[in-house]
């Protein structure tokens, strides 16, 4: 089976037969399919798509194109938490030491931001010293002692997406939902969980447009999950605006330390708390989500959580310094209000323009190789449904650079639009979708 024949079928629309998926996945592992060949075939799939079948085997050859990582040892159902990306996400942050807290272990690899979206593993780094680069020796051995680890992919983890995800990137492929699919999952399935819940994202902030797109994705990822015999949830969440009240990396991790003080953000607790719920079912230490709140509550309140959150601080290399004062976090040398233009209730706050901004002052990469500014970002947003007054604060600008400063002017300036009358935002959570 030569790459161009199997590229042939799939841009002809044909079913590919198993082996051919294969040989494109062991090609993307072993370097025989050039690049060219790799982008062709991502064209092709993205064009013409991928039956179930087709989707499920994809998503199996790429989690075996590495090691499938055994936790049986370490006691307890072992569950993760995916989110599909967004603006001001950095819901993993609270949630992972949380729902470890309460008694479920949280084996956690993450990713870079991509586009405009956010990166979990670049939030973490602007801890000092935080490791987000560990072996899978070190990762196992710190989800039994320590209870999670929050990691990036390591090389023997579905070595294939690293070079598709890559790929995918820089040939206009990233909103496929097969090719989402077998990305998500093969690292998932391959860290040795039992179960995931899944955060799928939709609206002007999140890579599915609109909830029709988020319930087709995450129906797809629900059954093929299940398929490989795991128990997979799904929330649909909307991401019109910005999750929380900052976009960048250490002022999400700032406001994520916040959260697990009890002080966070309304809008980061509901969804920390709701994927929380799911994940304590999935673990089998709470019988229903109301009990898997009161657990979960109750680790908040005690602190029980927060401490978990220094524990794995400590483990991976950070200074719990910054977990116990976020103001010795690296901070931004220009910091600029962006007054409201006159007095109303915000009816929208953009998260594709807020995200843009962010990106422009160094929060976010356009190119892979960009190096990420920790200080920078979009500090104390507003949120659909306040009033402010004619120049009260909308939000603060985070800057190192005066010349992107100007730019994230720019581009904030069209992300806020004010009513007369009061807005009520619709609901944050749309959807659920079980196995």
């Amino acid at each position: 089976m030569s790459p161009s024949s199997i590229i042939a079928r799939k841009r002809d629309g044909h079913a590919l037969a198993r082996e051919e998926i294969i040989a494109f996945v062991r090609g993307a592992t072993d370097g025989s399919w050039a690049d060219y060949q790799l982008g062709a075939m991502l064209m092709a799939v993205f064009l013409r798509g991928m039956n179930a079948e087709e989707t499920a085997w994809y998503t199996d050859a790429m989690m075996r194109s590495g090691t499938v990582a055994d936790l049986s040892g370490i006691p307890g159902l072992k569950v993760d938490k995916h989110s599909t990306g967004g603006v001001g996400d950095k819901i993993s942050l609270p949630l992972a030491p949380l729902v470890a807290a309460c008694g479920v272990p949280v084996p956690m690899i993450s990713g870079r931001g991509l586009g405009f979206s956010g990166g979990t593993l670049d939030k973490l780094e602007s801890i000092p010293g935080f490791r987000t680069s560990l072996s899978l020796d070190e990762f196992k051995a710190q989800v039994a002692r320590v209870g999670c680890a929050l990691i990036g992919q390591t090389r023997d983890l579905a070595p294939a997406d690293r070079k598709l995800y890559a790929l995918r990137d820089v040939t206009a492929t990233v909103e496929c939902v097969p090719l989402i699919c077998g990305s998500i999952l093969s690292k998932k399935l391959a860290e040795g969980i039992d179960a995931l819940v899944l955060d799928v994202k939709f609206g002007r902030g999140a890579f599915m447009p609109n909830l029709d797109s988020a319930r087709e994705l995450a129906s797809t990822l629900v059954r093929v999950g299940r398929a490989s015999g795991k128990r997979v949830r799904a929330l649909l969440t909307r991401m019109d605006q910005p999750l929380g009240r900052a976009v960048g990396n250490a002022l999400e991790v700032a406001e994520s330390v916040a959260c697990l003080r009890g002080a966070g953000p309304s809008d980061v607790m509901e969804v920390t708390r709701s994927l929380g719920a799911q994940m304590l079912v999935l673990g089998g230490v709470a019988p229903t989500e109301f009990d898997a709140l009161a657990r979960l509550d109750a680790a908040l309140r005690s602190g029980a959580a927060f401490t978990k959150f220094r524990e794995i601080v400590a483990a991976q290399g950070g200074d719990v310094r910054v977990i116990d004062d976020p103001g010795l976090l690296p901070r931004a040398r220009l910091i600029e209000p962006w007054p409201a233009p006159r007095t109303g209730f915000v009816a929208a706050v953009d998260a594709r323009a807020v995200a843009l901004a962010a990106v422009r002052l160094g929060a976010g990469r356009t190119r892979a190789e960009d190096v990420i500014d920790p200080a920078v970002g979009i500090a104390g947003l507003v949120k659909v449904g306040e009033h402010v007054a004619a120049g009260q604060p909308l939000a603060e600008i985070h800057a190192n650079d005066p010349a992107a400063l100007a730019d994230a002017r720019a581009l904030l300036a069209g992300a806020f639009a004010l009513a007369d009358s009061p807005v009520s935002p619709p609901p944050l959570i749309a959807e659920l979708i079980a196995d």
